[in-house]
């Protein structure tokens, strides 16, 4: 029973993080049926960026609060990544959005690897060290069930930033916008809608998420790399599938339940296969889980089908 609960917790957090990256996938292709996989290495600069931050608040201020320190990596990170989402709307995407669907695909894989080069020459190939601010002693609330206050942070932030877009979107004149905007932004021009702004706005969401997200994976496991964000951008994409890409509560649900799936899939895998496999192929799960969600049911867990008009 330990084990299970501790893979549960591990499988929330994880799925926490997995989810929030989700949302910049599913708000994206809902308003503009474009998949940004670049959106991965989104998280990976907004990682790298609050670590090259925390660095330089350590030198010039090394008595500063832990807490306080985290929070100006984090809104530095965010800041970023926001200009780096508009700039990518901006410069890669907008030209073509009438093109045809395989022009900005590949164009979203280019703008990937270019973002990936970017982040070796300017941080290097090397693992870097993401520092701990918060505390990184392991709680036990029940006995033999151990989380860090680091996991909880992750959980609790997770759940209000997707709180806070669940409200942002239902209930406020932007949302209203961007719900037209994905419903048809030709009509929703036409009805005094700025679809540009709306567009981009959704792209600076997304990468303002994605910069938490990053924040959040780097500190759960301490370390920060170029290449960091390319796995967890891939599951983050099945998590957005197997919960119905376009729909924010299924990215949510998805991300979440991909993570619990993982969790223990990777925790009593050995056990399944007797010992012919290890925790270190527990990536396996999520493709089989995005193969199966595509076989299936390919609208995914809450996605609806839409009928072609004639």
């Amino acid at each position: 029973m330990e084990t299970l609960i501790q893979q549960f917790i591990n499988g929330l957090v994880i799925g926490s993080v997995y989810a929030l990256i989700a949302l910049g996938y599913t708000m994206v292709y809902g308003i503009l049926g474009l998949i940004n996989f670049a959106h991965g290495d989104v998280l990976m600069v907004g990682a790298l960026v609050a670590l090259q931050t925390m660095l330089f608040l350590m030198g010039m201020a090394p008595g500063m609060s832990p807490l306080v320190m985290l929070a100006i990596a984090l809104a530095v990170a965010m800041v970023i990544c926001m200009l780096l989402g508009f700039t990518m709307e901006r410069l890669a995407y907008r030209r073509l959005r009438n093109a045809p669907r395989l022009a900005p695909l590949i164009t979203a894989i280019g703008v990937s690897f270019l973002l990936q080069t970017l982040a070796m020459i300017i941080w290097g190939r090397n693992y870097h060290t993401f520092p701990q601010l918060l505390s990184t002693t392991p709680l036990q609330p029940i006995p033999g069930v151990f989380v860090t206050p680091v996991q909880i942070a992750i959980v609790v932030v997770s759940a209000l930033l997707m709180v806070g877009l669940l409200l942002l979107v239902n209930r406020t004149r932007i949302g209203r916008a961007m719900r037209a905007t994905a419903e048809n932004h030709r009509v929703a021009s036409l009805m005094g809608v700025d679809t540009n702004a709306v567009i981009a706005l959704t792209f600076v969401i997304g990468a303002a998420l994605a910069a938490v997200a990053g924040v959040m994976f780097a500190s759960n496991y301490g370390i920060a790399h170029y290449g960091m964000g390319f796995m967890p951008g891939l599951k983050a994409f099945t998590a957005a599938v197997l919960g119905g890409i376009g729909n924010l509560g299924g990215a949510m649900l998805g991300g979440v339940v991909l993570g619990l799936v993982e969790s223990f899939g990777a925790g009593y895998i050995e056990h399944l296969t007797f010992g012919f496999l290890n925790s270190s192929y527990q990536d396996i799960f999520a493709f089989i889980i995005l193969g199966l969600v595509l076989i299936f049911r390919p609208t995914g867990l809450l996605g609806e089908r839409v009928s072609d008009r004639a």
